[in-house]
């Protein structure tokens, strides 16, 4: 009998259920009765009439698909206004959208590091930007996370280009990274600053402008900055924020723009509608740090290990993963959705439920949410 190529497969599925860590999709309704705390619509834009409206003036304008990439027939005029609009908004020279948050770091990362060049992770990035560092063939150097001292003596280690990349604010626990203290080392040693600022754009900075303009990096020279549309603004797709020969460099040379479909016409116009509304409305960026005060100090007051939050992300950690599934499966049988985050997925291998504040959470809602959650929580031995 030939050999099962796959058989490897069943053997990993095995140990991944052995030890608590196998996931499956769980397909939702459009309209369904559960609280959310589990998705990343910080500002509750996604099903905005306003929103909704624009993705379909948009789709009916310019067609459901981009229909090829940027550099072919994939750039529209709705797609060079939203880079505008991002820039402007978020106060730096220029911005490219490409078609995820995702790519817009492999972007940033493979395009401005690579052979004979310092990549400095922080420890707890996001998995784009590690897989940044790794497509990127720069040596990478792992630093413990939000250590700029390690940062500066790894860089004073080296010579030639360098750049230091770092999330702007924590997926997994939600703190935010000391950007200026990094800004000050970056000049110091002559490097780049590339900041994933997926979780601050519409929480962070003035009017939720984002975490580069909260530490005063907006616009400059040596800081670039990448921004997800599928978070704050309730959209799809990703930009990249930075220099205009930085972002003319990405055009020529960044292999997730070249190599792939434009954004579709529909979340441009989504993500540009968003834009319009947070300008008219920056209240929601406030609210929503509020909400994720409030839900930190009703679970710490509650007795449960819960990390204080920067922006909208509040986690809370759990025994073990059994117990993070066990937990968010009891809240939402109970009305509630949250987020589980087990190995792989946490760097410090603690389990979690991931809570993400929403500006449109109400304070009943948010009782309602509290009430669930510390009312599952698991005994701890």
């Amino acid at each position: 009998m030939p050999q099962d190529p796959f058989a490897w497969i069943d053997e990993r599925a095995a140990v991944r259920r052995a030890a608590g860590l196998a996931r499956g999709l769980r397909p939702r309704p459009a309209e369904s009765p559960l609280l959310d705390l589990a998705s990343n619509d910080y500002l509750g834009l996604a099903r905005h009439p306003e929103v909704t409206e624009a993705a379909a003036a948009a789709a009916r304008a310019w067609g459901a698909g981009a229909t090829g990439s940027r550099l072919v027939t994939g750039s529209t005029e709705l797609h060079a206004e939203l880079e505008a609009a991002l820039a402007d908004f978020c106060g730096f020279e220029s911005a490219l959208v490409l078609s995820s948050g995702y790519a817009a770091n492999l972007a940033v990362v493979t395009a401005l590091t690579g052979h004979g060049t310092l990549a400095v992770s922080d420890a707890a990035n996001h998995a784009s930007l590690i897989d940044g560092c790794r497509l990127s063939r720069a040596r990478t150097a792992v630093v413990p996370h939000a250590d700029p001292d390690t940062v500066a003596k790894t860089l004073a280690g080296h010579t030639g280009g360098a750049a230091v990349v770092t999330d702007s604010v924590f997926s997994v626990d939600g703190d935010a990274a000391p950007l200026g203290r990094l800004a000050e080392v970056c000049r110091a040693h002559g490097a780049a600053l590339l900041v994933d600022d997926a979780h601050g754009l519409g929480v962070l900075g003035p009017g939720g402008r984002g975490a580069p303009s909260a530490a005063g990096l907006a616009g400059a020279p040596d800081t670039v900055a990448t921004v997800t549309l599928s978070k704050s603004l309730g959209s799809q797709g990703g930009a990249v924020l930075g220099p205009a020969r930085v972002i003319d460099h990405l055009v020529n040379t960044a292999r997730t723009f070249i190599f792939d479909t434009g954004l579709a016409p529909a979340a441009t116009g989504a993500a540009l509608a968003s834009l319009r509304l947070l300008r008219r409305e920056p209240r929601r960026a406030a609210r929503v740090r509020a909400v994720a005060t409030a839900l930190h100090e009703r679970l710490t007051a509650a007795g449960l290990d819960a990390v204080r939050p920067d922006a909208a992300v509040v986690s809370v950690r759990a025994p073990s993963p059994d117990a993070a599934v066990r937990w968010a499966a009891e809240c939402r049988a109970a009305g509630l959705v949250v987020g589980c985050f087990r190995p792989p997925s946490v760097p410090d291998g603690v389990s979690r439920l991931r809570l993400t504040a929403r500006a449109d959470l109400t304070d009943g809602q948010l009782a309602r949410a509290m009430e669930v959650v510390t009312g599952t929580a698991p005994v701890r031995g």
